[in-house]
């Protein structure tokens, strides 16, 4: 499979939604000033739902770390490597109500900016589109400082936010240059959280590790740093400025400073390598050295943990050739037939054929087909469609099976399952229970037909590995990992 890399401070390039800006929609968009929050709390709970649901679709595997304890309002930030599916994880992993700010065509666009609208997510006129005639300056200015009011006045309320800091979605293995956005109304929200009597905000780093965020049920881990509490800055009368509704801009130096510790904090749970080569060898030499001890990694989590020890202890040695090279050699054999360190067992590729996975896989697929696809085919078979011919890049493709999931159950299941419920039972007052009854069977339905289709995508991945194993290439992963083994000792 071919790396997706881009150069580490360009601007995101325009898609053609970026390039039309609804003025009359942008306008009439829910605001607010005071800290209460333009969204819909009903609604809120609602989206929370749909998300549930295309999640649990999308993903096999879920680890969810515990967001950690604290008071006031906090800024959820993270690396954007996967579209839309990198925010939802993110209000997925915690229980408040989150104000949002995002590309202003996502926040007018038909469906999604009915929905993302009613969330009370705000719109951003970026850097790229003014160059571009896209929006005049002043009228940028208008909607970027209303947007960056409502969010520092919620945050100062004490609502969570969610952001992300680099600005844009990229395929690097590390983080891209922050915009000073988030920083500028986390220390405004503190200063109107002081004013108000309010407890102080907080950045809170969060990491999002996919094994590979580009493919449908892959495994991620939702990691939570340290909360990074955001200080008031010594100014006299911004307060009161803010709160009569007018944007000041905080000092430049505590800006800087506050994004240099949110980078800091947050390189250290993103996968920070140079590519994804050497990230994906650091993933083997973690699987290495657990097999080696006999504690053979067993979830993501712990992978992705492993992978970070052996980061932190090449990243303080002078000379790691000698581990690095055989181990990005292994690495790549096994990612070209699309596997990884979990093929390997005691230093050798793991050669069996679990059939009984298959057979399973199949039964389970078959059974649930039938009701799957009269429920949800025609909805898949337009992600795939849409995911295959957008323009928004490699990691929309997940964004569209994620909005397929979404909105099932909101706009497809209902009218199908109210048509099913008259073939089975005349109108009546129990048709409205029938009706929820089959949307439950709908889903129950799509969740059978995917276990079989991680059971069939098990029992592929080990046929992959018992046929790496016969091969040439078989015999030269089996030199190399002999040689990262016996290098172990440099870390």
């Amino acid at each position: 499979m071919s790396e997706i890399q881009a150069p580490p401070d360009i601007e995101p390039r325009l898609s053609s939604g970026a390039m039309k800006l609804r003025h009359r929609k942008l306008n009439r968009l829910p605001w607010d000033h005071s800290g209460k929050h333009p969204g819909s709390p009903i609604f809120w709970n609602i989206v929370r739902l749909m998300i549930g649901v295309g999640l649990r679709y999308i993903f096999r595997k879920r680890e969810l770390d515990k967001i950690p304890d604290f008071e006031g309002g906090r800024i959820l930030s993270a690396i954007h490597i996967n579209g839309l599916v990198d925010p939802s994880l993110m209000v997925a992993a915690q229980d408040r109500r989150i104000i949002s700010m995002g590309r202003h065509d996502l926040m007018t666009m038909p469906l999604i900016g009915w929905v993302t609208r009613r969330m009370g997510s705000q719109p951003v006129i970026r850097k790229p589109e003014i160059e571009l005639g896209v929006s005049d300056e002043k009228y940028a200015k208008k909607i970027n400082d209303r947007t960056l009011l409502t969010m520092t006045n919620c945050i100062a309320a004490g609502y969570n936010a969610l952001v992300m800091p680099e600005g844009k979605s990229h395929q690097d293995s590390k983080l891209h240059r922050f915009k000073t956005g988030p920083m500028r109304f986390a220390l405004n929200a503190a200063t109107l959280a002081r004013h108000k009597g309010k407890s102080s905000p907080a950045l809170q780093p969060v990491g999002l590790h996919y094994r590979c965020h580009f493919w449908f049920r892959t495994d991620v881990f939702v990691e939570f740093g340290t909360p990074i509490e955001v200080m008031a800055p010594n100014l006299e009368g911004t307060g009161e400025a803010l709160s009569s509704g007018e944007w000041l801009e905080p000092p430049s130096t505590e800006v800087n400073s506050l994004k240099e510790e949110l980078f800091s904090a947050l390189s250290k749970i993103t996968p920070d390598a140079p590519d994804w080569k050497t990230y994906r060898a650091w993933h083997l030499i973690a699987h290495v050295r657990a097999n080696k001890d006999r504690k053979p990694l067993t979830t993501f989590k712990q992978e992705v943990l492993g992978a970070r020890r052996v980061r932190d202890s090449v990243t303080r040695l002078e000379s790691v050739d000698k581990l690095m090279q055989p181990s990005i050699q292994a690495a790549e054999i096994l990612h070209s037939n699309d596997l990884d360190g979990r093929a390997l067992k005691s230093l050798e590729i793991v050669n069996k054929r679990p059939s009984i996975k298959a057979i399973a896989g199949i039964f389970l697929m078959i059974i649930a087909s039938p009701v799957s696809v009269m429920s949800t085919g025609l909805q898949t078979l337009a992600a795939v469609v849409f995911a295959e011919r957008t323009d928004e890049g490699v990691d929309a493709r997940t964004t569209y099976y994620l909005l397929a999931g979404m909105f099932s159950p909101v706009l497809f299941w209902p009218p199908i399952a109210f048509a099913t419920s008259l073939l089975v039972h005349p109108l009546s007052l129990t048709t409205p229970f029938l009706t929820v009854l089959i949307m439950i069977l709908f889903h129950l339905s799509n969740l059978t037909f995917l276990f079989g289709y991680d059971l069939w995508i098990d029992y592929v991945f080990w046929r992959k590995a018992r046929l790496l194993s016969k091969s040439d290439q078989g015999d030269k992963l089996r030199t190399l990992m002999k040689e990262v083994s016996s290098n172990l000792n440099l870390l």
